[in-house]
């Protein structure tokens, strides 16, 4: 039997090497990292290594990395009214989250509901910044004075690349805070919290090649207070999130973190040759298939698209069987394939969104993986007529 072909690096991207052996390392140490001995220390000393790592990855301060179980609870760490800014201890009055945030911005985090606000994206799937710019404003006119506006960086499904300084500049001027979730984008494009001018980030280690379980909220100015953390306990990541820290996992992310910042500009290459391969055998072999978002900018690692009359569900059943792993979107926790809510934000025809399959893949896929996708996408394709 054929080696299988894994081209949904977007649900989780592989262990890299790098990553695994870090971890190994660390599971020869003994310590609590918040123990005094020697063995406490070492501990200690591998989490503030990850901890430099994961900073230097987002442009970041190291003492501005707080370490979470992952993506999802960095988000909801962000997402709250109790988040202060320095000098001012009135509470965040209103989230504004786009629409096609990941499930766990769109939730709200701890906002109640009715102080949660969708903002629109345009056709090809970019926030629409002058309807934010608008909303904002009449926001203001309510008497909303401290707006939170959650927008991520590039997107799971289609993988645009979202105007985060642009849309920064309008929070900003509106007298809000910028959250980020860089989850998809950390480690596949630059990052840097400074440029972009978020003053919140969240990143994620398995999706960058480390272990899962383990992630980062990270901030712009230590001004930026947290008074309600989500773990209250021992007081470990300077009080913002209890609990003894996962030392082989966080060495795990930091070496991944160095190893995707280091080859970042060979594998952000290497990657778009593959998509625009991808691209042009996808047209080839049906030429009326609809690639998403094709005319704006993406991450080089992702392709959304569709075929008229094609089931997602499927399509996936058969390609898994040829031994070719993909997606038809986001990773649902059910294991179901559902419609996606980021086609629907876009307008696109739910019957078409049906269809939709995601490929997302990254440094270690080669063009025999692509082609050997290619071949058993033909043979889907080929059923339909």
């Amino acid at each position: 039997m054929s080696k299988r072909v894994y081209l949904d690096w977007n649900a989780t991207a592989p262990l890299r090497p790098a990553a695994r052996a870090a971890m190994l390392a660390a599971f020869d140490e003994l310590g609590n990292p918040s123990s005094v001995h020697r063995e406490g220390r070492t501990a200690r000393h591998l989490v503030e290594g990850a901890r430099a790592e994961v900073a230097a990855l987002g442009g970041a301060q190291p003492r501005n990395v707080v370490f979470t179980s992952g993506g999802t609870e960095a988000n909801m760490l962000a997402l709250t009214p109790a988040l202060q800014l320095a000098g001012d201890k009135g509470p965040r009055d209103r989230l504004f989250v786009s629409t096609i945030e990941h499930a766990s911005v769109r939730s709200g985090g701890r906002f109640p509901a009715d102080c949660v606000e969708t903002v629109a994206v345009t056709p090809e799937g970019v926030v629409d910044l002058a309807r934010l710019e608008h909303q904002l404003a009449s926001a203001k006119q309510q008497g909303v004075i401290r707006p939170l506006v959650s927008l991520m960086a590039a997107n799971n499904e289609t993988g645009v690349v979202q105007p985060v300084q642009k849309a920064a500049e309008i929070v900003h001027a509106a007298g809000g805070l910028l959250h980020v979730d860089a989850v998809q984008a950390a480690g596949r494009i630059p990052l840097d919290i400074n440029e972009l001018q978020a003053d919140l980030v969240t990143i994620s280690g398995h999706k960058i090649g480390g272990p899962q379980g383990v992630g980062a909220l990270v901030r712009r100015d230590e001004a930026l207070h947290f008074p309600d953390p989500l773990i209250k306990g021992g007081g470990q990541e300077r009080g913002l999130r209890a609990g003894t820290e996962n030392v082989a996992g966080l060495s795990g992310f930091g070496a991944a973190a160095a190893d995707a910042q280091r080859e970042l500009a060979a594998n952000r290459t290497h990657v778009a040759e593959l998509r625009d391969r991808l691209e042009a055998g996808l047209r080839a072999i049906a030429p009326d298939t609809v690639i998403f978002s094709a005319t704006v900018e993406r991450v080089p690692n992702t392709v959304l698209f569709a075929v008229a009359g094609m089931k997602a569900e499927t399509a996936l059943i058969g390609l898994d069987l040829d031994g070719v792993a993909v997606s038809s979107g986001a990773a649902c926790s059910s294991g179901k394939v559902a419609p996606s809510h980021v086609l629907g934000a876009m307008g696109v025809e739910e019957k078409l969104a049906r269809g939709a399959i995601r490929v997302s893949f990254g440094p270690a896929t080669t063009e025999t993986d692509i082609e050997r996708f290619l071949q058993a996408w033909r043979k889907r394709v080929e059923a339909l007529s």
